[in-house]
């Protein structure tokens, strides 16, 4: 049953990384530039950041478009792109540590690759799952779909392109092929619409500033 509130939603996802003038290159080359903003940080990370994004395309071969183009740019493959019960896909990590899913529902091509994505999903890996989403509703967010303790996604915003979910820490680094240790800081900014804050389990939350470009905004830390 959907939770009907709507005091804020997910309106920009801000990745931090070293070095920005380079991360803007992968991604413009990943083909994803325009759905994410870049932050300057050297702040300390090791292991499993705890989240992943992930495209949802139309057909087995634009996930192999899609890999293929990470993996040119400089990304590093952590699962190869197969057939699996749920359809067809991979992972890979870009060269700032962001670990990148590209996947299909459908296991056959219905036509030639496409630079096409149908949906972009922030996949945040939490200790509760229940208690991570009662939080998020508290904070004004719709959810959409809920599998109990082990899954829930919220509805998508106008604001921003791309949706939230949640989903168990061990269970999405196993999904990965990444032990699920990690520590310092998770690398990743979300932006809302409405005030700041940070979830149970240290994902931080601004107030999401306008986009003055259609490309990927490069920004200093504060």
């Amino acid at each position: 049953m959907a939770i009907t509130a709507s005091t804020t939603s997910l309106a920009s996802v801000t990745l931090e990384v070293a070095d920005p003038e380079a991360a803007r290159r992968f991604y413009a080359a990943f083909g994803v530039d325009t759905h994410i903003r870049l932050r300057s940080s050297e702040s300390h990370s090791t292991g499993f950041r705890g989240f992943t994004m992930a495209l949802t395309v139309s057909r087995p071969a634009t996930v192999d478009h899609f890999l293929g183009a990470a993996v040119d740019a400089g990304a590093t493959v952590l699962k190869p792109a197969a057939r699996s019960l749920w359809g067809y896909g991979g992972v890979v990590q870009a060269p700032d540590g962001t670990i990148w899913k590209a996947a299909t529902p459908a296991k056959k091509d219905a036509g030639p690759a496409t630079q096409e994505i149908d949906e972009i999903v922030l996949l945040l890996g939490v200790e509760d799952v229940k208690t991570s989403k009662r939080f998020y509703v508290g904070q004004g967010l719709t959810v959409a779909r809920s599998f109990g303790g082990k899954y829930a996604e919220f509805a998508a915003g106008e604001a921003g392109p791309v949706k939230l979910a949640l989903y168990k820490r061990r269970g999405l680094a196993k999904d990965l092929g990444l032990p699920a240790d990690g520590t310092g800081s998770h690398r990743i900014v979300l932006g809302g619409t409405a005030g700041s804050f940070t979830d149970p389990d240290g994902f931080v939350w601004e107030t999401a500033t306008p986009r003055t470009t259609g490309r990927s905004t490069v920004t200093a830390s504060t």
